[in-house]
C-alpha cells in the first residue's frame, strides 16, 4: 500500500489556492470545487494540475470522477454519497488512486469494501465548515481505526488546527486535512509553512510504535 506524499493535506476551493499551497511546499492538495462540471471547472482542474505538476505536489480532485478520468488526475476523493454515482471500475481502470470520507462504522466498512488508497475520518473536533450530523470522533477513534486499517493510510479531518495537528499524528493518523486554519489565516502561506514544519517533525504512533 503506497503511503501518502505528505502529512499536511490542505483542502481548498480554487486553482489559485492549490497553487499557493504547492508553492510553499504542500505535497498533497485537494481541490474541492462544488461547481457543476463544465468549461469553467475544467479550466480550474487543469490549472490546478499544472501547478501541482510544476511544484512536485499531488493533486486530489474531490467528487468529479469523470473529470478526474478525462484530465488524468492521479487522485480522487469521494464522499459516501458520491460513491452511489461514481463508476468505480472506470476510475480504477484509469489508474486513479481513491480516498473515501467516513464518519461512522457503517461508512468505514463501506469504504473498505472498495479497497481505498486512503480513508478520511471526521470530524475529529466540531467544525463550522459545514453542518455535520455526526458527533466529533475524537482522538481515540483515530487510533482504533488505524489499527483496523493497517497499511491503508488514515487522514484525520474536521476542526483541526495547527495546535491540534500533532495529537492526530501521534494518535495514528498518516495525514491531517485542514481548511479554515490555513485559508482563513491573515497570512495563509506562513500558516501553511508552519503546518508543514509541525507535521514533518511530529512522530506518528502506529500499533503503539512511534514513527517519524
Amino acid at each position: 500500500m503506497p503511503s501518502l506524499p505528505g502529512r499536511f493535506y490542505p483542502v481548498v476551493d480554487s486553482a489559485d489556492w492549490v497553487r499557493r499551497m504547492a508553492v510553499v511546499g504542500a505535497r498533497l492538495v485537494q481541490l474541492r470545487n462544488k461547481s457543476p462540471d463544465g468549461p469553467a471547472l475544467r479550466d480550474q482542474i487543469r490549472t490546478a494540475k499544472a501547478a501541482c505538476d510544476h511544484h512536485g505536489a499531488c493533486l486530489v480532485l474531490n467528487d468529479h470522477w469523470q473529470a478526474a478520468i478525462d484530465e488524468k488526475i492521479g487522485f480522487l476523493h469521494l464522499g459516501q454519497e458520491d460513491l452511489d454515482a461514481a463508476d468505480l471500475p472506470a476510475i480504477r481502470r484509469a489508474g486513479i488512486r481513491l480516498g473515501i470520507s467516513t464518519h461512522s462504522d457503517a461508512e468505514f466498512d463501506r469504504a473498505l469494501s472498495v479497497a481505498p488508497d486512503y480513508v478520511a475520518l471526521g470530524p475529529i473536533w466540531p467544525t463550522t465548515l459545514k453542518k455535520m450530523p455526526w458527533a466529533p470522533q475524537g482522538l481515540q477513534r483515530i487510533g482504533d481505526w488505524k489499527r483496523r486499517l493497517g497499511a491503508v493510510p488514515l487522514v484525520a479531518i474536521g476542526g483541526i488546527t495547527l495546535q491540534r495537528a500533532p495529537s492526530c499524528l501521534q494518535a495514528g493518523a498518516d495525514a491531517v486535512a485542514v481548511v479554515s486554519d490555513v485559508v482563513a489565516d491573515p497570512e495563509p502561506e506562513a500558516r501553511a509553512r508552519a503546518w508543514i514544519e509541525a507535521t514533518g517533525s511530529i512522530p506518528r504512533r502506529v500499533h503503539g510504535v512511534s514513527r517519524t
